[in-house]
């Protein structure tokens, strides 16, 4: 599955992986370098859908006459 098609949980259940791998040390270091390159990737990918999803949140506050509306919550990148 193409990363950018996978979910959060999944990129950073993968991402977790990975860290496990590289802390374990076992590896050796051109796959090492290639764990950390895939997850430098997934960090971005996780931080853009992050992102993405904060743009969706919306807070629910008290209108004018009492009756709840939503406003956009705060971008703070």
């Amino acid at each position: 599955m193409n990363q950018e098609n996978m979910t959060f949980e999944q990129n950073m259940q993968r991402l977790e992986q990975i860290v496990r791998a590289l802390e374990r040390g076992d590896a050796p270091l051109e796959e090492s370098l290639k764990l950390f390159q895939e997850g430098t990737e997934r960090i971005r990918i996780c931080g853009k859908l992050l992102d993405e999803a904060q743009l969706q949140v919306k807070k629910i506050v008290p209108g004018p006459d009492g009756a709840p509306t939503e406003e956009d919550m705060p971008y703070e990148p």
